[in-house]
C-alpha cells in the first residue's frame, strides 16, 4: 500500500508547475524524495532560486496537491533552498576551468532554439554580421555539431588552414566563422557520443586562432543537450537569444530552451520570432502561415523581452542557401533591419552587464 501511495503522489508532484515555468518540479528534478506509511507522507525538495518566494509557493502547492489524495491523512513537506551562482561566479568558476580557451574573447551569446526547422542558424549569421555592421569585432562558431550550416550560409567550401597546432578560421562580411562543417564532407554523418561532442566543441573553441572578438556568437544546436551543457560549462556566457516560430509546438519547445538557460544562470536576452508571416514575393501581401504573435505572447508569460519578428520571405531562404545572408544582401532592408534591432538589444544587454558587475567581461 505505501508504494501505491507512493506512485500516487509522485503523479500529483507532477501536476505541480515551478512559478513562471511550464515544467513541472517532477522534470526540473526538484524532488529529491518522497516516503509513504501509514497514510502519512514525507516530501523531500530541493532546488536552487534567487526566490524565496517561488519555492515557498511550491511547498504550498505540493502540500496542496498530496493532501488532495484520499489515502493521504498527513503531509509534511521539506524544503531546502539553495543560491544559484551569480553570473560572477559563474564567471569565475568557467575561467578558472578554461584559463586560456577564449583569452581574446570579450562576450559570448548564444543564439538557440527548443527544436530544429525554426531557422536558428539563420538568425545567427544575420546577427553575427549585424553586429560587424554595426563595427563591432565578431566571431560565429557553428556548435550544430550533427547539422552545421554556416558553411553553406557563409558560401565556403574550402578547409581551413592549420597552422601548427592552431586552426586558421575563416572571415568573411566581416565575421571570424569556424565550423565542424569546414572540417568533415558534406556527406558524413557525425555520429557520436556525449564526450566526443564535448571534446569537439572545446577543440572548436580552444584549438582556433579566433584573435580579438567583441563578441563571439555561438549557433548551437536545437534542443537542451550535450552541446548546450558544454557551453555554459566552459564558457561564462553574456546571454542567449532564443528563436521559435508561432505555432505551439515550437513555442513549448522554445520555453524548455528558455528554461534551461535560466536554470544555469544565463541571462535571456530575448525572444525572436522567425517565419512570423509569408510574404509574397510578387504582391507583397502578408499571410500568417502558422498563426500571429506567439512569440511575443510567449515573451510576455515568461517575462523576457521580444527581440522581433522575421518574416518568412524567399529572399531570406535563397540568399542562405546562396551564401549571402540577407543582411548583407539588403543592408538596407526590413529584414536587415530586423536583425539590427536584435543586435543592439544583444549591445544593450551585455552593456547593461558590464556596468553592473564590470569583472564578468572576457579580457
Amino acid at each position: 500500500m505505501a508504494d501505491d501511495l507512493e506512485s500516487k503522489v509522485w503523479e500529483a508532484l507532477k501536476t505541480v508547475k515551478f512559478p513562471g515555468m511550464s515544467r513541472d518540479i517532477v522534470s526540473f528534478g526538484f524532488v529529491h524524495q518522497v516516503k509513504a506509511c501509514a497514510g502519512a507522507v514525507v516530501v523531500d525538495l530541493q532546488m536552487s532560486t534567487h526566490n524565496p518566494e517561488a519555492g515557498e509557493k511550491v511547498r504550498s502547492e505540493v502540500e496542496h496537491a498530496v493532501r488532495a489524495l484520499p489515502e493521504t491523512e498527513q503531509v509534511k513537506v521539506n524544503l531546502h533552498v539553495v543560491r544559484p551562482p551569480s553570473r560572477e561566479e559563474s564567471a569565475q568558476r568557467a575561467i578558472a576551468q578554461n584559463p586560456s580557451l577564449i583569452p581574446d574573447v570579450r562576450h559570448v551569446v548564444a543564439v538557440a532554439s527548443g527544436k530544429g526547422g525554426v531557422g536558428k542558424s539563420t538568425v545567427a549569421a544575420n546577427l553575427a554580421v549585424a553586429l560587424a555592421q554595426l563595427g563591432h569585432r565578431v566571431g560565429l562558431l557553428d556548435v550544430d555539431i550533427y547539422g552545421p550550416s554556416v558553411p553553406t550560409m557563409f558560401g565556403i567550401t574550402d578547409k581551413p588552414v592549420v597552422d601548427g597546432n592552431r586552426i586558421l578560421p575563416f572571415r568573411k562580411y566581416g565575421v571570424t566563422l569556424m565550423s565542424l562543417g569546414f572540417i568533415l564532407d558534406v556527406d558524413t554523418p557525425v555520429i557520436w557520443r556525449g564526450p566526443m561532442v564535448k571534446k569537439a566543441i572545446e577543440q572548436m573553441l580552444g584549438d582556433v586562432e579566433w584573435g580579438p572578438l567583441d563578441y563571439l556568437v555561438l549557433d548551437l544546436p536545437p534542443g537542451t543537450g550535450d552541446a548546450q551543457l558544454t557551453v555554459t560549462q566552459a564558457l561564462p556566457l553574456a546571454g542567449a537569444v532564443i528563436v521559435t516560430t508561432p505555432q505551439d509546438v515550437a513555442l513549448i519547445d522554445a520555453r524548455k530552451g528558455l528554461a534551461m538557460f535560466r536554470k544555469v544562470n544565463v541571462p535571456v536576452i530575448g525572444i525572436i520570432e522567425n517565419m512570423s508571416v509569408f510574404v509574397c514575393p510578387h504582391c507583397g501581401e502578408e499571410t500568417p502561415i502558422f498563426k500571429r504573435d506567439g512569440g511575443r505572447k510567449t515573451a510576455e508569460i515568461l517575462e523576457t523581452a521580444f527581440l522581433g519578428a522575421i518574416p518568412l520571405d524567399p529572399k531570406i531562404v535563397e540568399g542562405g542557401d546562396a551564401g549571402t545572408p540577407i543582411a548583407v544582401a539588403e543592408p538596407r532592408g526590413p529584414h536587415a533591419a530586423a536583425f539590427q534591432r536584435v543586435a543592439l538589444a544583444v549591445i544593450e544587454e551585455v552593456a547593461r552587464q558590464d556596468a553592473a558587475t564590470p569583472k564578468l567581461s572576457i579580457v
